[in-house]
């Protein structure tokens, strides 16, 4: 058995210190350093586009980088491992054997740029994450080091390899889990919860390590129950695999998907404390460029929308506008009348459908075979030469019939007509008709769609698109495509001569004003801006760059690809969600984070192999966390006759922590709900009275709606103590205590209602109680024996 040796570094509370001082010394002077190149970038200006842009890239790189540091103050440096000489860890490099660990990594100053500092993510600092007593990794012992600021206010030390018995562990099952830094954990889990997730940076364990540096270049999949970290391992994920492939997520990005903007909000504080800021957060709802959708539809809307039928149902829809010529039209050709009949537009649609292109793209195939059609026709209709009988329609010269194919395209009698029968569509346009104008709706989803389900669409003309739109806009915009580029590229070619025209004209009214104002030619040799600039480069001067960020780009662009895709709730998904996802991503390169046990959503995921195998086959791997270090024990007994429900074959994770406090059973009786969710908040506040703790009231769609009758306008949460939201919108989210109010109405209130209790009963930390009127559902009644 290794003995430990004093150290070389220093090793009191002091010497720590002035070790901590010492690194926030040297993250300041990182700072000041990059704060000096932004400066000195800042006051560069004009020069070529080229400078400009090399100038956004450095303003957008050095901000960058301040702000990273920035985020990272808190906490800086926060463990520490004392290595066995010449042990090799799982990193298989030499280094030093004491090794700080921190958000970010800092060298000393001196030649040899010993690391003072070691990031999180760096393969030197993984042995503080994985070392257990039972495997140490070659680490003798492990400090959890914790500050305000450039202040020290406690060390934390676990002996790994001291004495013959594992200590530091409240029980053999812990040894087996891989839960390591056992008084550092508890201390972050019973911390009262603010509103936001924090990060676990300094309580990352070994299970949720393995995931976090899962280097599987495909889908990977990571299960567990409610507490088992499973949203923050995605967090810590993404920022690892921004620290490892940096060269590469830089330029693509990493989009992470949540279930609501509530969601959204919790966790937007963790990246940045990471060091990380180039992450793009969306709900489904933002998916779609120009739409922020947070409305939801019933239940069985939502259903309907999901459903994969949905496809085919875009694709008639589409199709609908895709019309001919009931009877024949009279335009002009070369002046002359000319009839454009019904066989014409419907030869020409069938050409276009036949492409199989997109229909924006296709209708410049409609367009041109028209055109063809009727100069066929026309030419065949004028006659035949007479010297050339044998060659029918030949009066007119090749040079006669490109001239000829040449005015009709641009003819704004043919363009109207294309514009009629095949016209540009946008996304927005084809969802709003087939959502909003019954005849169309049933004429789309004749042969796909039960004739009922036509009504679960439709719904008042103006209501804005809902969340379950999305992936109906992102669809149609799919089949639509874009209108042929060339368009685009003309249009913007010819906005650029005429910015050279107009700067030409500006430029000669200059020198033309200068000829009337020099006299003599010493005047004249006055150098003007005329002089040295041309129209190209003055209309280049009054043209805007667009200098985005990869993640502001990336948020605009519905085509955009991703170099990572997270999702958390993946389980919310529906199969139409799923191929909006899987465009974002055609590297299938993601995380994907959820719990079916948990599945709201009646369009979700029951299997993973069923959502993953249209897109992935069997390329990819699953991991499942085991741990729950948010629920106590006696909460998640009270929820095991709640899974059992929904899966008699599914085991609840293991809580790591127990509590005074078990599960408060409430009857309403005949007092009113709000009176009663009251008085319960007060109790249970009582139980935390030393210090502010957070509280969540879970309701069905029932007792809201009497909560609203019953505030008279007053705000829920000013009635009632604590605010009040639907299980739904809580998903992913955590407090001190919960209070659970009408049980049964939660499970009656959806298909998945057992799926949604079973939410409302593990998002507490501390303490829950459940308040419920009459009888509680058969999976509950563990709790009055």
């Amino acid at each position: 058995m290794f003995v430990p040796t004093p150290l070389p570094l220093p090793d009191s509370w002091d010497a720590e210190e002035q070790y901590l001082a010492a690194i926030y010394q040297l993250a300041e002077e990182e700072r000041a350093a990059t704060v000096a190149k932004l400066q000195a970038v800042l006051a560069q200006s004009g020069g070529t586009p080229q400078a400009r842009s090399e100038r956004e890239s450095y303003n957008a790189l050095y901000t960058s980088q301040i702000r990273a540091i920035d985020e990272s103050q808190a906490g800086l440096c926060f463990g520490r491992i004392d290595i066995v000489p010449d042990a090799i860890d799982d990193s298989h490099i030499e280094a030093e054997a004491t090794r700080y660990i921190g958000r970010m990594g800092l060298l000393d100053n001196d030649q040899d740029c010993r690391p003072m500092l070691v990031d999180w993510r760096a393969p030197l600092a993984r042995p503080y994450y994985l070392a257990t007593t039972a495997r140490p990794e070659g680490v003798w012992r492990r400090r959890t080091i914790h500050s305000l600021g450039r202040k020290l206010t406690s060390l934390s030390d676990e002996f790994l390899m001291h004495g013959d018995t594992p200590t530091g562990y409240p029980n053999p099952q812990d040894m087996a889990d891989g839960v390591a830094s056992e008084s550092a954990l508890l201390k972050a889990l019973n911390a009262p919860r603010t509103g936001h997730m924090t990060d676990i940076v300094a309580t990352i364990q070994r299970e949720q390590d393995e995931i976090i540096r899962c280097e599987h270049r495909g889908v990977v999949v990571v299960e567990g129950g409610p507490g088992t970290g499973k949203t923050a391992v995605a967090l810590h994920r993404a920022a690892y695999l921004l620290y490892t492939f940096r060269s590469v997520l830089e330029r693509s990005g990493v989009l992470i998907i949540g279930p609501n903007d509530t969601f959204l909000r919790y966790i937007n504080h963790v990246l940045p404390s990471l060091g990380e800021t180039g992450v793009v957060l969306m709900t489904l709802g933002d998916m779609f460029p120009g739409v922020t959708a947070r409305a939801e539809d019933s239940l069985a809307t939502q259903e309907v929308k999901g459903s994969l039928l949905m496809v085919d149902v875009l694709k008639q829809a589409i199709r609908a506008w895709q019309t001919v010529l009931e009877e024949p039209i009279t335009i002009h050709v070369d002046g002359t009348p000319f009839s454009v009949t019904p066989r014409m537009t419907r030869r020409a649609r069938g050409r276009a459908r036949s492409s199989r292109r997109p229909h924006n793209r296709a209708r410049q195939l409609f367009h041109d075979t028209l055109v063809e059609e009727i100069v066929e026709a026309y030419a065949a209709e004028i006659g035949t030469d007479p010297e050339r009988p044998d060659h029918p329609g030949m009066l007119l010269s090749r040079s006669d019939i490109a001239d000829l194919t040449e005015d009709l395209l641009h003819s704004p009698e043919v363009q109207s007509l294309v514009t009629e029968h095949w016209p540009i569509l946008t996304a927005k346009h084809v969802v709003e008709r087939l959502l909003t104008e019954r005849e169309h709706a049933e004429e789309a989803c004749t042969g796909i769609l039960p004739t009922g389900d036509v009504d679960f669409l439709l719904r008042p003309t103006g209501n804005p698109f809902t969340v379950a739109d999305v992936p109906l806009l992102d669809e149609a915009a799919e089949q639509l495509g874009c209108p042929p580029r060339a368009r685009a590229t003309a249009a913007s070619g010819d906005n650029w001569r005429q910015m050279v025209e107009d700067a030409q004209d500006a430029l000669d009214i200059l020198k033309a004003s200068a000829s009337l104002e020099f006299e003599d030619e010493s005047d004249s040799e006055i150098l003007a801006a005329y002089d040295i600039i041309d129209a190209r480069r003055l209309a280049d001067r009054h043209t805007h760059h667009s200098f985005l960020t990869t993640a502001e780009r990336a948020a605009q662009d519905r085509e955009w690809a991703f170099g990572h895709v997270i999702i958390d709730e993946a389980q919310e998904l529906s199969p139409l969600a799923w191929r909006m996802v899987m465009r974002r991503s055609p590297n299938r390169w993601m995380t994907i984070v959820g719990d079916t046990a948990q599945t709201s959503n009646p369009a979700g995921v029951e299997h993973w192999e069923d959502a993953l195998s249209p897109y992935v086959k069997n390329r990819w791997c699953s991991f499942t966390l085991s741990v729950n270090y948010r629920t106590t024990r006696q909460i998640m007994e009270a929820s095991q006759g709640v899974l059992a429900e929904i899966n008699p074959t599914a085991r609840l994770p293991r809580s790591i922590r127990s509590s005074q406090h078990e599960v408060e059973l409430v009857d309403r009786g005949d007092e009113r709900w709000s009176t009663v969710l009251q008085r319960t908040v007060q109790e249970l506040a009582h139980l935390f009275a030393e210090e502010r703790r957070s509280c969540g009231i879970l309701v069905s769609p029932t007792v809201m709606s009497a909560l609203m009758e019953e505030s008279s306008g007053q705000a829920l949460e000013t009635l009632v103590g604590a605010p009040v939201s639907l299980v739904q919108e809580a998903k992913g989210l955590e407090y001190d205590y919960v209070i659970v109010t009408d049980p049964v109405g939660i499970v009656e209130a959806s298909p998945q209602g057992l799926n949604d209790l079973f939410v409302a009963m593990t998002r507490a930390t501390q303490a829950l109680a459940v308040v419920h009127e009459g009888e509680l559902p058969y999976c509950l009644s563990a709790l009055v024996e």
